[in-house]
């Protein structure tokens, strides 16, 4: 019987006999992979026992073999191997500063695969003690081990580690300057997001990205300039990352600054390709649960959209003239009135929602408002009629406004 055919007849035992006893190095390094496999499996503790011992091995394709399979298994799996290599018994409710050390005692182990186990598990207690020893490994020869180091440093998330990541940044693999640049998004200290600004024209395409999607949590203008110039980049995602952080920024920043930036993001969105822009900031609207995101971004379509996109815009705001919040369906309005135009689109779309009396009367109030804003004398007329046959006060009421915009009863 084939070693597939152990596997999948959930033979672990016979798998766990090869490992242990076979004399052929490819055997048990195929069964020490597979045995990654049996995690929901009634002898998953001999498995585990199995993995343990195997990663320990004189050879270099069973020890990785059988640290990924345990990896696999959970972090149980793992702890169980560190607590070996240490020799320290790690029970389930062993304390986190306890299993931490043995942890960081690994992090000085012969086999990378082994550091890079040892690295993960770190990043998973939350411990800020270790985070001098994982930037220690910031500079291991297996750049495996580098990657893993930064990444679980930006979980434990401790400003020790931000000028050691910075030096990370430069790194010749493309794996861990990513990781280095994620973590340091996650620090998200001044000095950290301050460092991953020249990133944004990075050579590899998910170092700008992640570079790129921490800017928006900068709390004042700096990355303006370098979010425009991402607005131009060869990658469509990173120009969806781009519009998305700009969002998030103007979400971030200080009120009594928000609106001289949203004036200077406006300004020189003018100047990029409409589509780039536009067709993330709709995604935003449509997609985002984050109220501060929707209202800039509502406000913003407004001010950025041209005729190209103009359609999609409009059927996205008056949508949002239907939302529960008051204040985004305020932004709508006044978006839907930047695009009025001569094609009466937009007033068409209010006419149907101001004379639906499924709607409610909030959102029609809402409708009639902007008409008095955009429409001509055929929404006059209706609001004039609107008038008299309404039963909601608030409809009335707005329809009194919105005609006396218009020029009044006729």
């Amino acid at each position: 019987m084939s070693l597939y055919e152990l596997e999948r007849d959930g033979k672990a035992q016979e798998l766990i006999r090869l490992l242990r006893e076979s004399d052929n190095e490819r055997v048990k390094t195929r069964a020490a992979e597979l045995l990654g496999n049996f995690d929901d499996h009634d002898d998953r503790r001999d498995v585990v026992n199995a993995l343990v011992d195997a990663a320990q091995s004189d050879s270099d394709a069973i020890t990785g073999a059988a640290i990924d399979s345990l990896d696999e298994l959970g972090d149980d799996a793992i702890t169980q191997l560190i607590g070996s290599m240490a020799g320290v018994d790690l029970e389930d409710d062993a304390a986190d500063w306890v299993k931490a050390k043995a942890y960081m005692q690994v992090l000085d182990a012969d086999v990378p695969e082994l550091r890079m186990a040892a690295a993960n598990g770190l990043g998973n207690l939350d411990q800020a003690d270790a985070v001098p020893k994982l930037a220690e490994r910031f500079e291991d020869p297996d750049p495996r081990v580098r990657a893993r180091a930064a990444r679980s440093a930006g979980k434990i998330g401790d400003s020790r580690a931000t000028t050691p990541l910075e030096s990370v940044l430069s790194d010749p693999k493309a794996a861990v300057r990513r990781e280095a640049a994620d973590a340091l998004g996650n620090i998200g200290n001044r000095q950290a997001l301050q460092a991953l600004l020249p990133l944004y024209e990075d050579d590899d395409e998910r170092v700008r990205r992640i570079a790129v999607g921490a800017f928006g949590n900068f709390g004042n203008d700096r990355p303006v300039d370098y979010l425009i110039e991402a607005l131009s980049d060869d990658s469509a995602a990173v120009r969806r990352t781009a519009v998305y952080s700009l969002i998030e920024l103007l979400s971030n920043v200080p009120t009594d600054q928000s609106h001289e930036i949203r004036d200077t993001v406006v300004e020189k969105l003018s100047n990029t390709d409409d589509r780039s822009v536009v067709v993330p900031l709709v995604e935003i609207l449509e997609e985002s649960t984050q109220a501060a995101q929707r209202r800039n971004t509502a406000w913003m379509l407004g001010r950025v959209t041209s005729q190209e996109e103009r359609d999609r815009v409009i059927e996205s705001l008056v949508d949002a003239l239907s939302d529960d919040d008051q204040m985004l369906r305020q932004f709508a309005a006044t978006s839907l009135a930047e695009l009025g135009g001569d094609d009466n689109m937009v007033e068409r779309r209010l006419l149907k929602i101001a004379q639906d009396d499924g709607v409610d009367p909030d959102v029609r109030g809402q409708a009639i408002f902007t008409l008095g804003k955009v429409g001509g004398e055929r929404s006059r007329k209706t609001l004039d009629k609107l008038i008299d046959e309404t039963e909601h006060d608030v409809v009335r009421k707005k329809a009194f406004s919105a005609i006396s915009k218009l020029g009044g009863r006729g």
